[in-house]
């Protein structure tokens, strides 16, 4: 994959992590699990950024080992198969607790160096 290809994809990353962080701000558990479009705005959020993580090459998220890409990954076929499974609690948890550090990490992606050979390697 070009690094375009996925630079694009951390693009959308980042779009979906802000759009996410502005819906909920302010906002508490009982808010979220009380409104029906902001928790269905989150979790198609959610899956967006499932989605556009899969074509971020392993040695570009290898450069942020912290974020737990498998499970983001994992998330959007929750989401999209087993949505009835996931607790607002669950998703909460991702909006407060996994998000920020994410989009630190997306942050940095972006503004790291890339080579042009489509391997990311910098």
């Amino acid at each position: 994959m070009a690094p375009r290809e996925f630079r694009h994809a951390l693009d959308d990353m980042l779009a979906a992590i802000d759009g996410i962080q502005r819906a909920t701000a302010g906002k508490d558990l009982a808010n979220y699990a009380g409104d029906w479009l902001l928790k269905h705005g989150v979790q198609r959020g959610i899956e967006i950024i499932s989605e556009a993580s899969r074509t971020v090459p392993p040695d570009i998220q290898a450069r942020r080992p912290e974020i737990p890409w498998r499970k983001i990954r994992g998330i959007g076929n929750i989401l999209r198969h087993e949505y009835h499974s996931l607790s607002d609690r669950i998703i909460w948890g991702i909006v407060v607790d996994e998000l920020p550090a994410l989009r630190s990490a997306v942050t940095f992606l972006l503004s790291a160096p890339h080579s042009d050979d489509g391997t990311g390697a910098p």
